[in-house]
């Protein structure tokens, strides 16, 4: 009765690690990378009332824009593009949609050299 016990939890244990790595490499999947020109939505784009980042991104030969969930990330490359007609830059994170908009959660920003 224990060894079955012990083998149970065995291959409990087994499955649930192989499950939580495929969740893990799922949510690593959903990052995507995106080069464009950041601006302020506010003091570029004069769409919100407070300022917030947008990556404009060419894509089919349209410009869509990629408004930056307020974050650490993002709220600390907000100094660098605010007041200015923006900056070149790579930001890696995941895409969602809401209102219409696409919103890009940013785990890094980088500007491009």
């Amino acid at each position: 009765m224990k060894t079955q016990k012990f083998l149970l939890a065995t291959a409990a244990a087994v499955l649930l690690a192989v499950a939580s790595s495929r969740l893990s490499a799922a949510d690593a999947a959903k990052e995507v990378t995106l080069n464009g020109n950041m601006v302020c939505a506010k003091c570029v784009l004069h769409e919100t009332k407070e300022c917030q980042n947008v990556l404009q991104v060419q894509q089919d030969g349209k410009t869509v824009n990629y408004y930056l969930a307020k974050n650490g990330v993002s709220d600390n490359f907000h100094d660098q593009i605010c007041g200015t007609q923006g900056e070149k830059a790579t930001a890696t994170g995941a895409v969602s949609e809401k209102d219409g908009k696409e919103i890009l959660t940013a785990s890094k920003i980088e500007p491009v050299k």
